[in-house]
């Protein structure tokens, strides 16, 4: 094969993925706008526990990851800002920086990374096994069951990661600065607060919805892709982090364009 007729293939497959992704949102959103009532119980129970295992069980390593990201932001800025004169600038740095744009990214890298994965996996054995075809013959619509509360799921998980992320950036931040400059809590956080605006908080908790539900799309579509062998399922994983990490970076650019301009 000559190097433009691998070209040529890479090509040709990228824009068939971006096809099937494309009707597979079609599918997703018409079966989100068709009403079922049965089987609601059912889906609400995947979806609370995609939530308790997606955020709740993910709160400890969060936690952790916030102070350190509060702390080493703080550290920077207290080494660089003194120098130019501009300490009154620290509100302004955890804002930008920890509430609207590392918060959600970072949220988000780690739930690819632990549940993005495991969703993935878990379809496509489920498609290897062929559990969905199951799930078919019983007239239970996997995409209903499958895709819609783990969407749901991802979503309202990463908004409540990123305002617990926050939370403990914030606190990481000021126990650094009440050991290098002596300062209260009160004032620390009137300073934060002081350059806070709403539309922080809004694109802040946007960024959790978006990230989440893009997530949970690409993953999910990933598993599904999976044929008839156990080894295409690390593969696809694979290709759904790339994807997954490609998709965030692509859909922040386009918030922050927006946000800016």
């Amino acid at each position: 094969m000559t190097f433009f007729e691998a070209l040529g293939s890479w090509f040709l497959q990228i824009v068939d993925n971006f096809l099937n992704f494309c009707a597979y949102n079609l599918l997703i959103a018409k079966t989100l706008l068709s009403r079922r009532p049965q089987g609601q119980r059912a889906s609400l129970r995947v979806l609370l526990k995609q939530v308790l295992f997606t955020g709740y069980d993910a709160l400890p390593v969060v936690a952790f990851i916030a102070l350190a990201i509060g702390a080493i932001a703080i550290i920077q800025s207290l080494n660089y800002l003194p120098l130019f004169g501009a300490e009154e600038f620290l509100g302004n740095i955890l804002v930008t920086v920890i509430i609207r744009e590392l918060g959600p990214l970072i949220t988000a890298f780690f739930v690819i990374g632990r549940s993005g994965t495991a969703i993935t996996t878990e379809i496509g054995n489920m498609v290897v096994n062929h559990e969905v075809e199951a799930l078919e013959s019983m007239g239970v619509d996997p995409v209903r069951y499958l895709v819609l509360p783990r969407m749901f799921g991802f979503a309202a998980a990463l908004v409540s990661l990123n305002v617990y992320f926050d939370i403990f950036a914030i606190l990481g931040g000021f126990l650094v600065s009440k050991f290098v400059v002596v300062t209260s809590l009160a004032t620390f956080l009137s300073r934060v607060l002081a350059t806070m605006l709403l539309s922080d908080v809004v694109i802040s908790l946007l960024k959790g919805v978006v990230f989440g539900s893009l997530i949970a799309l690409i993953c999910t579509f990933r598993g599904f892709t999976v044929k008839v062998s156990t080894t295409e399922v690390p593969q696809q994983t694979t290709k759904a982090v790339l994807n997954a990490v490609s998709a965030l970076f692509l859909a922040d650019g386009i918030i922050a364009a927006i946000y800016y301009l």
